[in-house]
């Protein structure tokens, strides 16, 4: 057994450790102050060759050379793989700027991308509502290590402060400028925001789309909204 062993199963089963897969979640999670426990990889030479050209800006530490099975059944294409402690969570502690609000996410791959994209347009936190948590490993990978560049977690329309609450409808006015401290709400592709959600909203905007053309994949949409909102 390697010394690194332990603390993967443990990852596996503990909510206060993640997994972090790949090269790039490892790059990101260090460059926005992730407690990294333990970094290893299968391919000591391929990492080397990927911290030099991608980031030399980022101290690894040591990085532990692994059997490629140690890594999981699926190990990512860069076979890295790195142990973090999850940040804790306070939603009355986010900063100033926009929040994402997702209602009752179904698929965590697209809460990653919407992790991804708000890091990218510096809003100030995503929040999601539902039992799914948002740093499952599925949502984990889909954001690159990006859920350690800005607060994420469960919370809802009541844990947003004093921000106008903005929500995402078919059924708005065109989509404008948008208050610098909206919480912007999005719903899910098929059935959208909730009736009771809908009903909190200081305004309702919705993105112009071609006739025909019913929704947009939950990222997009987002990404719409906070960039057209800068």
């Amino acid at each position: 057994m390697t010394s690194v062993e332990p603390l993967i199963a443990a990852a596996r089963a503990d909510p206060g450790l993640v997994l972090l897969e790949g090269f790039h979640a490892l790059k990101h999670a260090l460059r926005f102050g992730a407690e990294v426990l333990a970094a290893m990889t299968a391919d000591p030479d391929g990492f080397a060759a990927l911290a030099a050209q991608l980031a030399p800006d980022v101290d690894f530490g040591a990085v532990e050379p692994v059997p490629e099975a140690l890594l999981g059944p699926r190990p990512h294409h860069t076979k890295v793989l790195a142990v973090a402690r999850r940040p804790a969570f306070d939603a009355a502690a986010i900063g100033p700027g926009r929040v994402v609000l997702l209602e009752d996410p179904r698929r965590p791959g697209n809460v990653g991308a919407v992790v991804r994209v708000a890091a990218a347009a510096g809003a100030a936190a995503v929040l999601t509502t539902g039992d799914r948590d948002p740093w499952e490993p599925e949502a984990l990978r889909g954001s690159a290590g990006l859920h350690f560049a800005l607060p994420v977690g469960r919370g809802g329309a009541g844990d947003v402060g004093g921000r106008p609450l903005v929500a995402l409808d078919a059924g708005g006015e065109p989509l404008g400028a948008l208050p610098p401290d909206a919480a912007l709400a999005f719903g899910t592709e098929r059935h959208g925001l909730s009736e009771a959600l809908l009903a909190r909203a200081d305004a309702r905007v919705a993105i112009p789309m071609r006739p025909g053309v019913s929704s947009l994949n939950l990222a997009t949409a987002v990404a719409v909204v906070l960039y057209a909102g800068r």
